[in-house]
């Protein structure tokens, strides 16, 4: 089983340990990719509309661009310890004991705009740039990575669960068999059912789910068996095609 996720845009602000190595990074074959980026990374952000381009809130700016233009330099630290949005605040990774951190280390994928996609032992700079904008230079990220990630990733092998947004599963298609998580609130209006999507509690749920995977040790092999081991866990879920559908209640 492999387990794709998002990166958050909440980040430990500085790391600890030695300066970017891509040699060192999981997937060395992005490394071409990864090296374009940085590039037109650092062009932008040497730029004056290098907020506008890189969709930064009037508050992050300096804080943003100073981290980005000290990308070569900069102390790392693993991936497992830079993100810290919601979906990282229920994955508990530190929660995990040693036989699951090493599940988590062998399954987990983390997709980003910077590096392309990453293992948690991963070591990387506090960065800032999301698969949805467009670097003058390379375009939309999500496009510029969809070649060199199907290079590096069509391979797999075992069920993929898909947890990532929509920008991040436009920069790859996960081959077959593939899983989408969805996450639905559920009321009951008039006596009938009615599910609506949810943000940020999807994002809550999907840690939670992968956590919980982990933890358990499950290994499904089809969306069948995910079905099985989600439900098993204690979550409300059923399968809708290619997707996983869980379903919170009011």
């Amino acid at each position: 089983m492999h387990i794709l996720l998002p990166p958050s845009e909440k980040k430990t602000p500085a790391g600890d340990g030695p300066p970017l190595d891509l040699a060192a990074l999981s997937f060395p074959e992005l490394n071409p990719t990864r090296e374009r980026v940085l590039a037109a990374l650092g062009e932008v952000c040497r730029s004056d509309d290098a907020p506008a381009v890189l969709g930064l809130p009037g508050g992050q700016i300096d804080e943003a661009l100073a981290r980005n233009r000290a990308l070569r330099t900069a102390p790392t630290l693993p991936v497992a310890r830079l993100y810290t949005g919601v979906l990282y605040a229920q994955l508990r990774l530190d929660a995990l004991d040693a036989a699951g951190a090493a599940r988590a280390a062998d399954q987990i994928i983390v997709f980003s705009g910077l590096w392309g996609a990453l293992r948690l032992t991963d070591r990387i700079p506090p960065y800032r740039l999301a698969m949805g904008v467009t670097l003058p230079a390379e375009g939309r990220l999500a496009a510029t990575w969809r070649p060199a990630l199907a290079a590096a990733l069509d391979g797999l092998d075992g069920l993929v669960v898909d947890m990532r947004s929509g920008p991040y599963a436009a920069a790859w298609k996960a081959p077959e068999p593939a899983v989408a998580v969805r996450v639905f609130r559920e009321r009951i209006l008039g006596g009938v059912p009615k599910r609506t999507v949810v943000s940020h509690m999807a994002k809550a749920t999907r840690g939670r789910i992968a956590h919980d995977l982990i933890a358990s040790g499950a290994d499904p092999r089809t969306p069948e068996e995910l079905l099985k081991a989600v439900t098993g866990l204690g979550h409300t879920a059923e399968l809708n095609g290619a997707n996983l559908d869980v379903v919170l209640a009011a």
